[in-house]
């Protein structure tokens, strides 16, 4: 159905591009600089729409100043001589209410709705969106991901509802406002008094109210983003919840939000109620006020009938388009309270960010070196238990393989972490073939670094995307090669999703909660395998793995290993005693390193761990393995 309609629809949806190129910025977090850093693209086009919707008021204006001119001319007219001398006015008027006007509002809606009302939120999701991707990892560790979801998806509807209503709305509301003050000031001046004392009134109320409505808005725009953010905590982790069959404190926890979030409602609603009452008694004022002074002034002969028409009309256009303008303007205001909201999330300089002059890494050879790192997590040094890393030294040289050993929280991970720029160092430097990293670009820094981690989390997509993510040009043979190097290929026949996708067609879930610990972990090793980085960083790469399927993966990994810098975290000393060299951390320091033989001989603290660990996993009192070797030494 009205195809032929198809190209000039499509020839408005596309002048505004809503993925535009370029690295994005951080948007300012004034609220009037914030609109126009997302706007920027659509100003020319609410300009066209602002124009278009002053044209359409005009006219709006034009047909009811004829009607009264009509009534008029027919009370005094000669039936007989009507058409000859008005004919041309008439037939202008049909002419303008049968083809200008209808060619007029399809402009106005062409331009509104094909070229701005979509593309304009999506431009404002696409640009947030990049920029939140920008984050910090710690960002997102302080954050609820759907919390922060929900933020981008309202606040960019919101740019949009807010600007096109200050510029849509201010523009029809001062075209018509002062043309009905024209018009009804030509038939008589005193008529204007009522529609001037009506605007004053209006005014107060919006001055009253909107404010309100303004901060329960922001209020409430913030609680959705809680109860949306705690209710996905909740589908995410619902295999925890289940597990320990505690629904009612889950229930409770959403409801908490929920509860927060109605009390909002309840404040908006209360106001909605006295807002609308008011607003009906301006109405009945202005109403009541106009009728009797045009019909007193008809009975002094000071205006025509056509006048009264007019003026009548007018006031009750008023007074149905105030009810709509009054809650325009609540919803711009509200709109403006959920943009205001969503600026203390969005509007953020990434914690972790490049530098101007930020080059790309180059990897010839892969030495890494650690000097005089330091790092709290911004926790006082002065703590004792905000020891994480603490000027550390460590050269690791090309090629080489060492493994990280300590108990939990000695700073293995948080070392990884930082090698990857994770996180900016306090004080110190990582250099990776001379070149700080802080002075290189975090993708080419980690484009450069395989890593496989203890607790692997996927993509909700298919298997061969998760595969294929860190080598997005890989041939469907290189997934299906590093998925059997990594033995996932024995499981992966097996695979299907409700959608009847299979093998490497079918999807995960989210974080891949259809697939087992060992799944995961292989199809994380194929991902590495493929990725086939110059620096590879392994943290308990085969912890969620059975004896038989490590032992075999474990020849892969010593495979993928050869001709690059190693950097392997485990508990279970074995999988790393073959290393090059084994370094033991404490309380962010390191306190041995050397070879698995040389430690066992020098009989310190990596020989009583060896010797005191059962099942191959690391002893958690090395506390007290350390008093026995103070007390001994």
């Amino acid at each position: 159905m009205f195809r032929f309609l198809q190209p000039l629809f499509r020839s408005f949806e596309t002048r505004i591009d809503p993925y535009p190129a370029g690295e994005p910025k951080t948007p300012p977090r004034g609220l009037l600089a914030f609109l126009y850093h997302y706007s920027r693209p659509v100003l020319p086009w609410l300009g066209l729409m602002s124009l278009f919707t002053a044209l359409v008021s005009a006219v709006e204006l034009v047909f009811f100043g004829f009607m009264g001119n009509l009534v008029d001319w027919l009370a005094d007219a000669d039936r007989a001589t009507v058409f000859t001398d008005r004919g041309a006015g008439l037939v202008g008027m049909a002419l303008l209410a049968l083809i200008g006007f209808p060619l007029l509002v399809l402009m106005q809606s062409l331009v509104t709705h094909q070229t701005i009302f979509g593309n304009y939120p999506m431009l404002g999701r696409w640009l947030a969106h990049r920029h939140m991707l920008r984050q910090s990892l710690a960002f997102f560790q302080d954050e609820f991901s759907g919390r922060v979801s929900q933020k981008v998806m309202q606040t960019a509807l919101a740019i949009r509802e807010t600007v096109t209503k200050l510029t849509g709305l201010l523009v029809y509301v001062v075209v018509y406002f002062t043309g009905a003050m024209f018009l009804v000031g030509r038939a008589d001046p005193w008529l204007m008094l009522p529609l001037g004392l009506w605007l004053v009134g209006y005014i107060a109320i919006m001055w009253v109210f909107v404010p309100r409505l303004r901060r329960v808005s922001m209020s409430q725009a913030d609680a959705r983003a809680m109860m949306t953010g705690r209710i996905v905590d909740s589908y995410t982790n619902i295999q925890t919840i289940k597990l320990f069959a505690d629904t009612h404190r889950e229930q409770a926890y959403a409801r908490e939000a929920m509860d927060d979030f109605m009390s909002t409602v309840h404040r908006q609603m209360r106001l909605v109620t006295l807002l609308t009452f008011t607003l009906t008694l301006l109405n009945a004022l202005l109403l009541t006020s106009v009728a009797v002074l045009t019909i007193s002034s008809w009975y002094l002969e000071m205006i025509s009938l056509g006048a009264i028409a007019v003026a009548i009309a007018l006031v009750m256009r008023i007074r149905f388009m105030s009810d709509w303008i009054l809650w325009e303007v609540a919803g711009l205001f509200e709109n403006i309270g959920t943009v205001q909201d969503g600026i203390n999330t969005i509007a953020r300089e990434p914690a972790v960010a490049d530098r101007p002059e930020a080059k790309a890494l180059s990897v010839p050879e892969g030495e890494i070196r650690f000097e005089e790192v330091h790092f709290h997590y911004g926790q006082s040094l002065n703590a004792r238990q905000a020891r994480v890393i603490e000027d550390l030294s460590l050269t690791i040289r090309a090629g080489e393989k060492v493994g990280l050993i300590g108990r939990s929280g000695a700073g293995k991970s948080t070392l990884a972490n930082l090698l990857l720029r994770f996180y900016d160092l306090e004080q110190g430097s990582i250099l990776i073939d001379g070149q700080d990293i802080a002075d290189v670009t975090q993708e080419s820094l980690r484009q450069h670094i395989g890593m496989v981690t203890q607790d692997t989390s996927l993509l909700h997509r298919s298997i061969r995307d998760n595969i294929r993510y860190g080598s997005p040009e890989a041939s469907d043979e290189a997934v299906w090669e590093a998925a059997r190097r990594a033995h996932a290929d024995t499981f992966l026949d097996t695979l299907s999703d409700p959608q009847g996708r299979k093998g490497l067609d079918a999807h995960v879930g989210e974080r891949g909660v259809k697939l087992s610990g060992g799944q995961r972990q292989r199809i994380a090793i194929a991902r590495v395998l493929l990725k086939n980085a110059p620096i590879l960083v392994l943290d308990e790469a085969t912890s969620a793995l059975d004896s038989e399927v490590e032992a075999a993966i474990q020849e892969q990994l010593d495979e993928l290993m050869q001709g690059k810098t190693v950097v392997a975290i485990a508990h279970r000393l074995s999988t790393i005693a073959m290393l090059d060299r084994l370094v033991v951390m404490d309380q962010g320091r390191i306190v041995e390193t050397g070879t698995h033989d040389e430690l066992l001989r020098q009989g310190g603290l990596y020989a009583s761990l060896w010797h005191r660990q059962s099942g191959g996993f690391l002893a958690e009192d090395i506390e007290d393995d350390r008093a026995a070797l103070d007390v001994s030494n």
